[in-house]
């Protein structure tokens, strides 16, 4: 069996969930890892699909129980995290995960499965553009905003750990030149 990941990470308003929606659209047998999250459901957010959403309690649960891959709170009681059942339920089925992942998160991942995993970094072009994007999405406090855009700084840091780093300056080339990499990983032997 053919087990392997693509791990995508990138700063929040980097363009990583547009850039994995249009790769599991393409014929790679990418399977979306869905991740799991005590925050709350967005409007458009479907439970199962863009999230499993957790009261904080159960999420506490199953950590002591290690259920997950990897997991981290990421602000005060706003824990995301892989369960492992999503590899396994994936896997049987023939496919490859593939998984849109915060920085540390894919950075654990990639830790787990060394080989069998290939991490890619999504960077915007620049410190303005991620600022605009994330502006543009109107769904954050200003608080919430700053505390997006301090994160954001900090992981770009972590860039240089990552197997891919690919600059998303225009939508089309980054999709494509994503996809190509993720072909070569998945043709090696």
């Amino acid at each position: 069996m053919n087990e392997k990941l693509i791990i995508i990470s990138a700063p929040s308003g980097a363009g990583k969930t547009t850039i994995v929606k249009q790769l599991l659209n393409s014929n790679l047998k990418l399977e979306f890892s869905v991740s799991a999250c005590s925050r709350p459901k967005r409007e458009n957010e479907t439970h199962g699909r863009d999230y499993y959403f957790l009261s904080v309690d159960e999420f506490k649960t199953k950590i002591k129980n290690d259920e997950f891959l990897e997991w981290e709170e990421v602000y005060h009681n706003q824990f995301y995290g892989t369960l492992k059942s999503e590899i396994t339920r994936i896997w049987s089925k023939g496919n490859f995960v593939i998984f849109d992942v915060d920085v540390v998160g894919g950075l654990n991942i990639k830790k787990y499965y060394k080989k069998k995993s290939f991490a890619i970094f999504i960077k915007p072009p620049s410190q303005e553009v991620l600022e605009e994007r994330l502006k543009g999405r109107a769904t954050e406090s200003e608080e919430s905003l700053k505390k997006r855009i301090n994160k954001a700084n900090h992981e770009l840091s972590f860039a240089g750990k990552y197997d891919k780093i690919i600059v998303n300056d225009n939508l089309e080339v980054a999709v494509e030149e994503t996809k190509k990499s993720i072909i070569e990983f998945l043709n090696q032997a």
